[in-house]
């Protein structure tokens, strides 16, 4: 297929990268200039300018927030004005329900089709091409995005005609990862300080009644309080807990535990932990005890 690919951050570099080794032609942009290197070496084409990655069956976007997909989508230039009728615009960034919505009118109103396809999973996954996808959209439109599925992930899961729908579940889906670093964090620190190793709980834990992804990956980051490298950065893990709490407010839905992730990132933040793994709000609970390891050590490390 002819692809456009705009947004190489880590997740997107690794995705644009899949998408050539599987012998699709990719065009890739970034609004931040010398990011496409490696990508050009693998046998992708640059853009020098975003209309021009927009000139293909489908143009994919992965970035970071609300701001840059709007940007990019429904600004001058932007891909509502440049994409050619019946071609599909496929959002894979996680963004507002509120946004997602807009982007599909803006797109059937140029006679265009818009699929919303957040994924799941870390840089790591990304690169191994084992992502999880989560499609909605038109089902003619989600089908002919089969092929970048299929580089992309190991699972595809359709979830309706709608494209907003794949955002909400995107988003439940990093609230239900975020309550789950928290209560590993409460978990540990109570362990810890009753003076149990911390490591050989969360094996324990990893190895019989918890066996998940999610414990598996963020509970040995709390025990050993290493947050850095970011494979998600904080930042990006609270703008997620904001927008459901958005679509929670719209439709009237009280989530008071997103209300505590919210201000547990807020904590992290005062402290100086916006370059930290969203993960870091695990080691709070460590700090709340009297504990030294957690995301105070990290907070010295980052600062040297």
């Amino acid at each position: 297929m002819k692809l456009g690919f705009i947004g190489l951050g880590h997740m997107g570099s690794a995705m644009a990268a899949n998408l050539v080794r599987a012998g699709h032609e990719v065009t890739v942009f970034n609004r931040t200039p010398g990011k496409s290197s490696s990508l050009i070496a693998l046998g992708a084409h640059e853009a020098a300018t975003l209309a021009g990655a927009c000139g293909g069956e489908v143009v994919i976007t992965m970035l970071a927030d609300d701001a840059a997909a709007s940007d990019v989508a429904l600004g001058s230039g932007g891909i509502a004005e440049s994409l050619s009728k019946g071609a599909i615009h496929l959002s894979m960034s996680t963004i507002s329900v509120a946004l997602s919505k807009r982007l599909a009118q803006a797109h059937a109103e140029s006679g265009q089709r818009y699929v919303a396809a957040p994924v799941m999973g870390r840089p790591n996954m990304a690169a191994a091409a084992k992502l999880f996808i989560v499609a909605a959209g038109d089902p003619a439109a989600i089908d002919a995005c089969k092929p970048v599925f299929d580089a992309l992930g190991q699972k595809t899961s359709t979830i309706g005609a709608e494209p907003s729908a794949a955002n909400l579940v995107k988003l439940t889906a990093n609230f239900l990862q975020a309550a789950v670093i928290e209560s590993l964090g409460e978990a540990i620190a109570l362990v810890g300080k009753a003076g149990i190793d911390r490591r050989a709980y969360v094996d324990l834990l990893t190895s019989t009644i918890f066996t998940a992804p999610a414990y598996k990956i963020f509970g040995p980051l709390i025990a050993a309080g290493t947050f850095e490298t970011a494979a998600f950065a904080a930042p990006l893990g609270y703008k997620d807990i904001r927008l459901a709490l958005a679509e929670a407010e719209t439709l009237r839905v009280p989530m008071p535990l997103a209300s505590l992730l919210h201000d547990r990132f807020l904590r992290l933040f005062a402290q100086g932990g916006d370059n930290l793994d969203w993960s870091a709000i695990g080691g709070l609970a460590t700090q709340d005890a009297g504990g030294q390891q957690g995301v105070a050590t990290s907070l010295v490390q980052s600062a040297r």
